[in-house]
């Protein structure tokens, strides 16, 4: 009989977490390590929403359990923000608050699989959602797209991937890592697609603000309302609010999921710290004029690091229109020595980079889409800059 579960230890580690923890640990130990790996603003969170955290450490009510599906004023006001950012009408008993967008995943997946039920799963995608699919028992059918598409699915994709397993479909945008938006008429097509044949929807809109240039996100139970009744929308205040560390998310669906994600959660985690509720509160009721003070600030550096890496020689990389992140191809550079030793795989690289270089990126293999590598541009420009001059430097001499 083994120590650990067979369930969890197939659970591979977090990819994009294990990437940040050993740039840390370099850079702790005084190496010049410049992270691309972490999902996260380089901004501090709003004063305005610390300053509500810090004000509910000093309500005893506070100091409590308080409801499991979220503090019933942080409900409503999300109900509100979904109506006011997406054009989603729902109602506060249609939301679940969570620990962190992660959690609001983990519960959704649990809901709607049993063994064997099949996920469709466009990748590249982000690396927790093939973990989570398989601990509720879910089969994860994985559709490849490449920059030809702008890493978008069809229609025609999809219904060659569909059986009479399928029962759910995973869709993102903007998407983590790649950066693309899907436009409207493709989101309506893929609604109805999965209205047609009795599909339910996951959607996440974790990165709703961050869109670029002409892009913008649209949600997909707006424009296709027939879907509201098999959909589930994940969002967080992570992303949009520079809170990651404060792990507030929620999921949003008809009334049996969230009844059942409810009782789930009951036994799992309960009620979200109150304090951090009460700092996610302040966030979605608030305006959006510091969100849009950071989507200045990313559009310009993603811009920027766009230009760098499709400058790089064997580097070709589309530019991104949503989330902070650029996805370059390095399939012109695989097969190649660098730095002195051989590169096969994105796999490779990244640790050549990371040993050489001393600059940390995410490779490809971890979002199911080996060749690429993910790069955030959450971070200063000057360390963007330095960076990526690096990545060029060392791949300027592979031969």
């Amino acid at each position: 009989m083994s120590r650990i579960s067979a369930r969890i230890a197939a659970i591979n580690e977090s990819a994009t977490l294990a990437v940040d923890a050993k740039a840390k640990a370099l850079k702790a130990a005084g190496e010049p390590v410049i992270g691309f790996g972490a999902g996260e603003p380089d901004f501090p969170t709003p004063a305005h929403i610390v300053e509500a955290a810090a004000a509910a450490c000093r309500e005893p009510r506070f100091h409590r359990y308080s409801p499991t599906p979220g503090l019933p004023e942080l409900r409503d006001a999300i109900a509100v923000k979904t109506k006011r950012d997406s054009g989603f009408s729902v109602s506060a008993s249609h939301v679940l608050v969570t620990n962190g967008g992660k959690h609001a995943v983990y519960n959704a997946f649990q809901v709607l699989c049993d063994p064997g039920d099949e996920v469709i799963c466009p990748a590249p995608y982000w690396t927790t959602y093939p973990e989570a699919i398989a601990l509720a028992g879910g089969v994860a059918v994985v559709i490849a797209t490449d920059e030809t598409s702008g890493f978008r699915v069809t229609v025609d994709q999809l219904e060659a991937a569909r059986t009479d397993r399928t029962k759910v479909l995973l869709f993102v945008s903007p998407s983590n890592p790649t950066g693309a938006v899907y436009p409207p008429d493709e989101i309506e097509a893929i609604g109805r697609w999965a209205v047609e044949h009795g599909i339910w929807v996951i959607t996440d809109e974790i990165y709703e603000h961050l869109t670029f240039g002409g892009h913008t996100h649209v949600s997909m139970p707006t424009v296709v309302p027939e879907l509201a009744e098999t959909c589930i929308v994940l969002n967080g205040v992570a992303k949009t609010y520079a809170m990651t560390g404060w792990r507030v998310g929620w999921m949003i669906g008809p009334d049996d999921v969230i009844k059942a994600a409810n009782n789930l959660q009951s036994h799992s985690t309960s009620n979200v710290a109150n304090v951090a509720q009460a700092a996610a509160l302040a966030a979605v009721a608030g305006d959006l004029s510091a969100v849009a003070t950071m989507r200045e600030a990313f559009d310009r550096r993603g811009r920027l690091m766009h230009r760098l890496l499709a400058e790089i020689p064997g580097v070709t990389c589309l530019e991104p229109q949503g989330a902070f992140y650029c996805f370059p191809s390095f399939d012109g550079i695989l097969g190649k020595t660098v730095g002195g030793r051989p590169v096969a795989t994105t796999l490779d690289l990244c640790e050549v980079l990371l040993d050489v270089a001393k600059v940390a990126i995410v490779p490809g293999e971890a979002f199911g889409a080996p060749g690429y590598a993910r790069l955030s541009f959450a971070l200063g420009d000057d360390d963007l800059g330095e960076g990526v001059g690096r990545i060029a430097e060392i791949l300027g001499g592979a031969r």
